[in-house]
């Protein structure tokens, strides 16, 4: 992610003014990374000018292409050992391999100096021309070889220029200039430089470059870089830039002295310079100013925002001097989305405060991590439950509740008249069956009962009947839990799709992003949508509510609602959350401030710390426990439980007709077998009226199953008592027994 941030244009005479000049412009800028590309400047004045300015310290970086060595070469050693003052400087010189020929040459070169025939020192493009004469000339030697001629004409286009001394027009030009630059572009030798060999762009093949490194008054070599094999602690090879079999695999270089003498890398950049220290904006909030604001009168910023941002930027490791500067006129809040484009117009370096991390500030800004979870969430009028001392009748509908009843009574009777003539305990005197047989229905709900059934049908009954009273009391449970634990909304909107329907007024905080989300995404109507600026107008319009000129609800941030919702009890939060999102701090594109400042916030989290700065400022009066509500518990009618009701009806009615129909036909058995024994005719099955024959067969249902039995086991006996008097001894025998 390198890249150049400024370029710094200078002259070519390298007037030490200009360079002061813009070396200190440059001070002001975040980049301490310089890399310096002049002409070869034997005074070495950048690096005098900035040394003069306190810029050759730890926190500069210097780099510097060719030029430096190029100039560094040509000195004499007299002039080397006052080199301290570039202590640090890292650059390139062009890489030539050790040569058998280059040692020779460079020592006849020592030679020559030592007699006064030469006067400085070699640097690679003395080498490189020393080259260029022998390519030349071994071109020429070569046409000269193929063609034998060299000739001349003379030039059109110099014949009519006519300055005065120099007789231009007399110059010739070379008639075979192009057969020798091809001759020139075929060169393949080695010279003083290494493998000289041009590529089909006419340009020599590069042999890389050695990194040099100034530590104190010499020069070392910490390694080469080529545009194939990158930095590296072994040379190229100086035709195709390979590197040869002994080459680390690291890619690392050897250890860099930077200025100051550390050997430790250097950040490289400065956020800030106490000259001139970042400009945080800063919202000028006129409600919920909790989070953040000016203090009137004294141009004091603070706010929980505030606080989370001055804590992280401790956990900073570098030094960030800033001033805020407040961004509204602190009469209404202003619009976030003008604040962050500001900050990306480089109006401001960075903006601190409750700005909701959304996408279309994510294209122009960097955000830091988020440090307040966040979301759009809608708030209603409540109305609290907990008073009402009938409160345990609301989770059944009072149709439920006569339902339910009913069935208890009918459950009681049939079990009674199924149990009746064979369960000792649902008999005796009328007074003890009626309240047994209420008893053991009710006391179902409660506790396993006294009394058992016996017959099967009873047993069916009471099977059936259990499953629907064990759904019937955990669904029970669970309503009025509910409505003990929840408050219950006066508002029909149950969440984010019934408003959207709705075509009621909506609220929304003056200069938050909801009105773009509410409008853009969610296409409500932008008449409906009602600019509210602080919590006194949240509530003036709840209590209005839609017919007078109020809202129906208040769409906003979750944290502004929570603050919102500890001070007013007749309001609440309907649903969860329908959007997610974060607050976090804006940075200009690419600022490493963003980077470290998200870094410090994971610390905060991970070490408590945010969750002291939310209690330092929300838990004045005693933390409130968000009143989060889901739609409004609805009272359980008999549509939900009809198929119960259905199954256990039909089970209990079929089994009392199977009952009825057995005791017809031991009736109509009991009444022919006693015709058939009688002596004398029956007033009975001649004359008894409709009203006798009722009265008779629930008398018959009354008695004992176990006395019908004996007297059917009977009938058969050859010499049979009336059976009358059979069923009169049957029964006195078992009460006696009882």
């Amino acid at each position: 992610m390198a890249r150049i941030s400024y370029k710094l244009m200078l002259s070519n005479q390298l007037d030490e003014s200009e360079v002061m000049d813009i070396l200190n412009k440059s001070k002001l800028l975040g980049p301490r990374v310089y890399v310096v590309h002049v002409n070869p400047d034997p005074e070495l004045r950048i690096f005098t000018v900035a040394q003069k300015l306190q810029m050759m310290t730890d926190t500069y970086t210097w780099l510097a292409t060719d030029w430096l060595s190029a100039t560094l070469d040509s000195f004499p050693p007299a002039k080397k050992t006052s080199l301290g003052f570039l202590q640090g400087v890292v650059g390139l010189r062009q890489h030539t391999p050790e040569s058998n020929q280059k040692r020779a040459f460079m020592s006849r070169w020592k030679k020559m100096q030592q007699n006064g025939s030469a006067s400085s020192e070699l640097n690679t493009y003395g080498l490189q021309a020393y080259d260029t004469v022998w390519i030349v000339a071994y071109a020429i030697d070569r046409f000269l070889d193929e063609h034998k001629n060299i000739t001349f004409s003379p030039n059109t286009m110099l014949h009519d220029m006519k300055i005065s001394g120099l007789q231009i027009e007399k110059l010739k030009v070379f008639n075979g200039g192009n057969d020798l630059l091809d001759i020139l572009l075929q060169t393949n030798f080695t010279g003083l430089s290494g493998q000289i060999q041009f590529n089909q762009d006419r340009n020599v093949f590069s042999g890389g470059y050695d990194v040099i490194n100034m530590d104190g008054v010499s020069v070392r070599t910490v390694g080469y870089w080529s545009n194939v094999t990158g930095f590296s602690l072994s040379p190229p090879d100086s035709r195709t830039g390979r590197q040869d079999s002994n080459c680390c695999v690291d890619q690392r270089l050897h250890s860099v002295t930077w200025p100051g003498g550390k050997s430790e890398t250097p950040r490289g950049w400065v956020i800030a310079a106490d000259e001139k220290p970042l400009r945080i904006g800063v919202p000028n909030r006129a409600s919920f100013t909790e989070f953040v604001t000016e203090v009137h009168g004294s141009h004091k910023i603070n706010g929980y925002c505030i606080d989370v941002f001055l804590k992280a930027r401790e956990l900073v490791p570098y030094h960030v001097p800033y001033t805020f500067q407040p961004f509204g006129n602190g009469r209404s809040n202003p619009k976030y989305d003008d604040l962050v484009k500001m900050v990306a117009a480089e109006v401001f370096d960075a903006a601190v405060g409750d700005i909701a991390i959304v996408t279309n500030r994510t294209k122009i800004v960097d955000f830091s991590q988020p440090y307040a979870s966040t979301g759009l969430v809608i708030v209603a009028p409540i109305r609290n439950s907990k008073s009402s001392a009938w409160v345990f009748l609301k989770p059944f509908t009072a149709e439920m509740w006569c339902v339910t009843a009913a069935f208890f009574l009918i459950i009681a009777v049939v079990i009674w008249i199924l149990e009746h003539r064979v369960n000792d305990d649902f008999r005796g005197p009328p007074r003890r069956q009626i309240v047994t047989m209420f008893m053991f229905s009710f006391s179902t709900l409660f506790k396993k009962n006294q009394e058992t059934t016996v017959s099967p049908l009873g047993r069916l009954v009471m099977v059936v009947w259990l499953f629907l009273l064990m759904v019937l009391t955990a669904s029970y449970t669970a309503s009025l839990t509910s409505i003990l634990t929840v408050q219950q909304l006066s508002s029909p909107i149950t969440g984010i799709e019934s408003l959207i329907a709705s075509r009621w007024p909506i609220g929304y905080q003056t200069g938050s992003f909801a009105y773009n989300y509410l409008s853009d995404s969610l296409y409500i109507s932008r008449s409906r949508l009602v600019a509210l600026g602080s919590p006194e107008e949240y509530e003036s319009a709840l209590r209005l509510g839609p017919g007078d000129g109020g809202v129906a609800a208040i769409v906003d941030e979750l944290p502004y609602v929570e603050l919102f919702l500890s001070r007013q009890k007749d309001f609440g939060i309907i649903g969860q959350p329908f959007t997610r999102g974060g607050w976090g701090f804006a940075f200009r594109r690419e600022s490493p401030l963003a980077l470290d400042i998200s870094t410090a916030i994971l610390k905060l989290s991970e070490n408590g710390e945010l969750q002291k700065i939310h209690e330092k400022w929300f838990c004045k009066m005693g933390c409130h426990g968000e009143k989060k509500h889901g739609n409004e518990p609805l009272q359980l009618n008999l549509t939900s439980f009809w198929g119960l009701y259905l199954l256990s009806g039909a089970v209990t009615l079929t089994a009392l007709m199977v009952f009825l129909l057995r005791m017809i036909r031991q009736f109509v058995r009991y009444k022919r077998r006693e015709r058939q024994h009688s002596s004398s005719p029956s007033p009975i099955s001649t004359s008894t009226r409709c009203s006798e024959v009722i009265y008779h067969f629930f008398d018959f249902i009354d008695k004992r199953e176990e006395a019908m039995k004996k007297l059917f086991n009977q009938c058969e006996n050859p010499h049979p008592q009336p059976i009358n008097a059979h069923f009169k001894e049957i029964e006195g025998s078992a009460i006696a027994a009882t």
